[in-house]
């Protein structure tokens, strides 16, 4: 899709189809409509309250109007008080999903004013790329069309154009990273084996600028991961695991992402209820996630240090597969008691972890779908955070809320290494009933040594089961708009330009 930042008049705009948004229990039109057709047409429909402002919600106007010969899509943008990036980004999703169900040649969308429009403009942009990309990859015709054109239309007054402009292409290389990830996570398991998932690995970092390396099984021995190798044992596909590295960054500090790749979960001899099952092809949506924000941070060309790693398998349950009581020894030496082979995700991110750890890197950051735990205690749509250092959490929450997507800190404290405890091995992988969440994270931790270090439980925002205006059901790509965030606060300018 061709996208353009343009500075121009409402009234000047020769396209098919506009994008005004709206917001909410507002009596006058938008700014730019001031004075022109579209804007009395718009002011009548308020005042009528048959347009609405809620964010998310979506009107058509048809036939010719100001600035578009085959119609406005009217999209509301919430209450102008709260209005932020995190609004920009849904509203632009529901806009795009709206009008992408049909081929469109030419779209403008009208940035939305606010007082961050930097950040409007990214995240605004990041919504429109989101909403042209839709779930269904394998349907015999496509049910969502990306625009031949779409331009971000800018106030011919505004006086940071060139700065606007970037932030046009910075959500045009985020919302790109995003539906790279959702398709990951969206692609048939069958397609995407360990080996096949390494492979495109390798494809996305040869385009952008990024060194990958992906281990055979032999190499995975070799280097004693114990973890992976358990876990991928019931299965005829081989695991992988893959290392990503981007250094821009000269001296300074390199940040580690860790993504958990179960690239499907049956549960293995702990078998998962069928209906369970269905949606267990994004178990490996935190090493999609990694691998999407290397893209995009190559893209833009930071000066960082970042390197994933990304451990790739599938838990099946053939006759070599791992078997309750079996014990695991994890690359650091510890070794694990399997008393639920559905607990699997803790065991490859052991190895990872330990891996990375030993590369001494300033901070650990990992993404997994890691329990359903976390889910019951935050809900379908807010991550678990743990940490066992306060100011990279702090960070890695500023960051959420710099782009609306959420996390919650949840406990990390001692006690939660009770339940932990074997009578035959150092730990065993699972705990009693109470806190799973919490002792998942607990289990992680000591495989991480002294480095600062982030858990991201993100079993709840990875996946939605059903479709919304502004959301699609199947992989989401959450976080990577949160984690391209917090690599660019490193910077510290980043983290100026993009404040609320």
């Amino acid at each position: 899709m061709n996208v353009q930042p343009i500075r121009t008049l409402l009234s000047q705009l020769d396209v098919e189809w506009l994008i005004l948004g709206i917001f909410d229990e507002e009596s006058a039109p938008p700014a730019a409509s001031a004075g022109t057709p579209l804007g009395d047409g718009i002011g009548r429909l308020i005042g009528s309250k048959d347009v609405s402002g809620s964010l998310g919600d979506t009107t058509v106007l048809p036939g010719p109007n100001t600035g578009a010969t085959q119609g406005v899509l009217i999209v509301g943008l919430g209450n102008r008080e709260r209005f932020r990036a995190g609004e920009a980004f849904t509203a632009g999703v529901a806009a795009a999903k709206r009008l992408a169900g049909r081929p469109r040649k030419s779209v403008a969308a009208w940035l939305p004013e606010s007082n961050a429009p930097a950040s409007v403009a990214s995240a605004w942009t990041e919504g429109l790329i989101v909403g042209t990309r839709g779930p269904g990859l394998r349907k015999s015709e496509a049910s969502r069309h990306p625009f031949e054109s779409l331009q971000v239309a800018l106030p011919p007054e505004e006086a940071s154009f060139a700065e606007l402009s970037q932030a046009v292409r910075r959500g045009v290389i985020v919302g790109e990273a995003v539906n790279l990830a959702r398709d990951l996570a969206n692609t048939p398991p069958s397609e995407k084996i360990p080996q096949a998932f390494a492979e495109r690995a390798k494809e996305v970092g040869a385009a952008v600028g990024v060194t990958v390396s992906a281990w055979d099984l032999d190499t995975i021995g070799h280097e004693r991961f114990g973890g992976l190798l358990g876990v991928n044992a019931g299965s005829d596909h081989p695991p992988s695991f893959v290392i990503l590295e981007y250094r821009r960054g000269g001296d300074a500090p390199t940040l580690a992402l860790v993504g958990k790749g179960v690239t499907f979960d049956s549960g293995g001899l702990s078998l998962k209820p069928s209906a369970s099952m269905e949606d267990m092809k994004s178990d490996m949506t935190g090493a999609a996630v990694v691998l999407a924000v290397l893209q995009a941070v190559a893209r833009l060309e930071l000066p960082v240090n970042l390197v994933g790693y990304l451990p790739l398998t599938e838990n099946m349950t053939g006759g070599k597969a791992m078997k309750l009581g079996d014990v695991l020894t994890i690359r650091n030496g510890k070794t694990v008691e399997v008393l639920n082979t559905d607990a699997e995700g803790r065991l490859i991110l052991a190895d990872a972890l330990s891996y990375a750890a030993e590369a001494k890197p300033a901070r650990i950051l990992d993404l997994a779908t890691l329990t359903g735990a976390c889910m019951v205690a935050l809900g379908p749509k807010i991550a678990g955070l743990f940490s066992n250092d306060d100011q990279f959490a702090d960070d890695v929450l500023n960051a959420c809320k710099s782009t609306g997507e959420r996390a919650w800190r949840l406990p990390l404290d001692d006690d939660f290494k009770d339940g932990l405890k074997s009578q035959v091995a150092d730990v065993k992988n699972v705990a009693g009933r109470w806190g799973g969440a919490s002792t998942a994270a607990k289990f992680l931790e000591p495989f991480v040594g002294q480095t600062p270090w982030v858990h991201l439980d993100i079993a709840g925002p990875s996946w939605a089961d059903s479709d919304s205006p502004s959301r699609d059901a199947g992989g989401t790509g959450c976080f990577v708009r949160t984690l391209v965030n917090l690599v660019e606060r490193s910077l510290g300018h980043e983290a100026e330009r993009l404040k609320e």
